[in-house]
């Protein structure tokens, strides 16, 4: 229950779903954790479930101006980064012929643009080995109706996990993608649907999935505890698919 003693690690969208187990998992295998979320209330919220064991930042993640801030927050709290997870994200789901410029960029500013200028501006402050564990997704994959949008912005992140491998390994930099399938987290219920009919997407999408069952956060939780500790010293520009079979 070591593997992370010692380090320091940034959760972004650390407050609910995959985030806020991956600061617990994190939490138990010794990190210094500090999480970020947009809503002070679900922040506090989240720090009181890690029972006052992590540091919690508000931060709009589209904001690129706000990773310039909390990246020299986290300079101030830590001094030296281990560990950057990338969790803040969107999903909106439209059919193209409904698709605006304004939700074009707000799903393109949470999910690529201000991860792409945290990296950035966390360049400083990077221990000389660290790790970086981008969550992309399945709909990258997959030709799946009304996630184009979305779809781009995952496999964009994919390719940064390969394309930063290579630019930052002379500074001990690793950086990895893991891209969940469907995963039983609050997620889809912020897609605006009736009850009854996210009910019936949800079985929808358990259908498709030949396990036949959603994924659950900790499983997500534990291969990122892997990609961040010192077990996976040789594993950079990886992309790791936990879809339950979804995308074969």
């Amino acid at each position: 229950m070591d593997r992370l003693k010692g380090k320091r690690a940034l959760i972004t969208g650390g407050t609910t779903g995959i985030g806020i187990e991956v600061a617990r998992q994190f939490v138990a295998e010794g990190a210094r954790v500090a999480i970020t979320g947009k809503n002070p209330e679900t922040l506090a919220s989240a720090l009181s479930a890690l029972g006052g064991e992590a540091l919690g930042f508000q931060s709009d993640a589209a904001d690129v101006a706000a990773q310039k801030v909390l990246a020299g927050q986290i300079g101030e709290s830590f001094g030296t980064l281990d560990i950057l997870v990338v969790n803040a994200g969107i999903v909106e789901m439209r059919p193209l012929g409904q698709w605006d410029e304004a939700a074009f960029d707000r799903s393109f500013g949470i999910n690529l643009k201000g991860p792409f200028f945290l990296i950035q501006e966390l360049l400083p402050y990077f221990g000389k080995t660290a790790s970086i564990v981008l969550m992309a997704s399945v709909n990258a994959h997959i030709g799946m109706p009304n996630t184009s949008v979305y779809g781009a912005t995952k496999a964009a992140l994919a390719s940064l996990a390969r394309t930063l491998s290579g630019e930052l390994v002379s500074r001990g930099i690793r950086v990895n993608a893991i891209s969940p399938g469907p995963i039983a987290t609050p997620l889809y219920g912020k897609l605006g649907l009736p009850e009854a009919e996210m009910k019936s997407v949800a079985a929808s999408i358990e259908s498709q999935v030949p396990q036949k069952r959603f994924g659950e956060p900790i499983e997500v939780a534990k291969a990122v505890v892997f990609l961040a500790s010192d077990e996976a010293p040789f594993t950079m520009g990886s992309e790791l698919l936990m879809d339950g079979g979804l995308s074969l």
